[in-house]
């Protein structure tokens, strides 16, 4: 045979066996997981407690990559156009179905150019003030910030993200006036408030939680639809007169589209029972948690709703890309 027939007949080969072949081996080197936002951050901490426990049960190392930016939509990107391999992954949060609504040069869209994995769970944000401004409940700070009309500021991980959205949910219902400082990261925007430099913050509960306990930051509500099982004595928005306010954040597992079928479905599995151990379920409970339980398909069809119900929000409140 010709060299020319071989190559033709290999290469005829590697496109009728590679893909498969590839997906049965899966994974032979290590993996990365994209977060679109900074360490110690919520999303961060979250991809961190899955991805150890996924590196045991897979035997290949896992690394965390931080990309934040652009309201996440900056590692979300670089998630969706890299090889669909299997080796890179996205853990995002309820931010990445509205970052391209506000941002349309995001270069993506959020279910058709990825593979919704599974759900890592969901938690509420807590409303939180600089404990020197006095004030004990939400009606404090809502008459406050109506007596000085724009005086009053609020900080964010990022335009678009889902503490921004909160703040935004919160700031159309009370009626109140204030200005929207973006940080790179949570770990910025929560210490920001702690220094008595920005007026309020919708925080993610486990990493505020220490800083409420030490009385570093005044929490005055939850915005989940019952109060958080840490934080007991604290409102829900709804108990403070301000129902559709309510926002809570979740957590996902994405790959790019058209990563192979077989690699897709191991890692649901693996991911189910990444989720279903112990320690997972502990670290993930002492981070404010909750389980979200659904399959592979019921999580992208959710993905799906709510790109849609993110976008009408993003026109309804008059959100730009910024």
């Amino acid at each position: 045979m010709s060299l020319k027939r071989r190559l033709l007949v290999a290469l005829l080969a590697f496109m009728l066996f590679g893909p498969q072949a590839s997906a049965q081996t899966w994974p032979a080197k290590p993996l990365r997981v994209i977060v679109p936002i900074g360490a110690g951050s919520s999303v961060d901490l979250v991809a961190r407690i899955v991805s150890e426990q996924l590196s045991e049960q897979l035997a290949q190392p896992i690394i965390v990559e931080n990309r934040p930016g652009a309201g996440q939509t900056l590692g979300a990107a670089a998630a969706a156009k890299s090889e669909p391999d299997g080796y890179t992954l996205l853990v995002n949060s309820s931010a990445h179905t509205i970052g391209p609504a506000l941002n349309p040069k995001a270069g993506y869209h959020p279910a058709h150019d990825f593979i919704a994995i599974a759900s890592l769970g969901s938690t509420p944000f807590v409303l939180v003030v600089p404990p020197e401004r006095g004030f004990k409940t939400v009606a404090d700070l809502v008459n406050a910030a109506k007596a000085k009309p724009g005086a009053f500021n609020y900080s964010s991980p990022g335009a678009g993200s889902g503490s921004h959205l909160s703040a935004e949910r919160f700031r159309q219902a009370a009626g109140v006036q204030a200005t929207h400082v973006p940080f790179k990261g949570g770990v910025e925007a929560m210490t920001e408030v702690m220094a008595g430099r920005i007026d309020f913050f919708f925080v993610v509960l486990g990493p505020a939680l220490p800083h409420i306990q030490e009385r570093k930051l005044t929490a005055l509500a939850v915005n989940g639809q019952h109060r958080a099982i840490a934080l007991p004595a604290v409102p829900t928005l709804a108990d403070a007169a301000f129902p559709e306010a309510a926002n809570p954040t979740w957590f996902g597992l994405f790959m790019p589209a058209r990563t192979p079928r077989e690699i897709v479905d191991r890692l649901r599995r693996e991911t189910t029972r990444a989720l279903q151990t112990p320690k997972v379920r502990d670290k993930l409970t002492t981070l404010g948690v909750d389980a979200m339980p659904m399959s592979g398909d019921e999580f992208a069809a959710y993905v799906e709703k709510q790109v849609t119900a993110d976008a009408a929000l993003v026109q309804a409140i008059g959100l730009r890309s910024q």
